[in-house]
């Protein structure tokens, strides 16, 4: 479900009524070369990378992975009564649905955004010759979707 937010928020975002206009005069995008086939692939893609963030995602947003990453090269942890198996069940009953809201998915989808997307489009705008304007429509496109999806997968994790 979350990868669809990449292609439901660019739909509004990428109007040109919103910032379509400004994302086209800024990336070099003229309204015929955006026309034309290839669409299919171009979001059928979409949907496949917004899979990718959503997964990464997930461990950005529902703290009880860390708590696996600890464990997880200890051949106990999957033997039922071993120490390591009684230590990750009892902290996931006691800490496992800490933090699960929508507030507080957003706070890691926008923290993940601005540390994350921003830094990587700015450097590459950067080295295109790009202008800010691009960078900040671009980036904050992705820290919005970021936003979103982060809180969808932390309430519904």
């Amino acid at each position: 479900m979350t990868a669809l937010v990449p292609l439901i928020i660019g739909f509004i975002w990428y109007h040109p009524k919103v910032f379509g206009n400004s994302w086209m005069a800024a990336s070099g995008v003229t309204p015929d070369s955006a026309k034309g086939a290839g669409k299919a692939l171009v979001f059928g893609l979409t949907y496949l990378f917004g899979l990718f963030l959503s997964m990464a995602i997930n461990f950005m947003v529902n703290h009880d992975m860390h708590l696996y990453s600890l464990v997880a090269d200890d051949p106990a942890m999957n033997q039922e009564g071993s120490e390591t198996h009684q230590w990750l069940t009892a902290s996931l009953e006691k800490y496992g649905t800490h933090f699960r809201t929508f507030k507080h998915g957003m706070f890691h989808g926008t923290l993940g955004g601005i540390t994350i997307v921003l830094p990587v489009i700015a450097v590459n705008a950067l080295f295109e010759r790009k202008s800010g304007k691009y960078i900040f429509i671009n980036a904050g496109f992705w820290i919005v979707c970021m936003m979103i999806m982060g809180g969808i997968i932390c309430l519904w994790a």
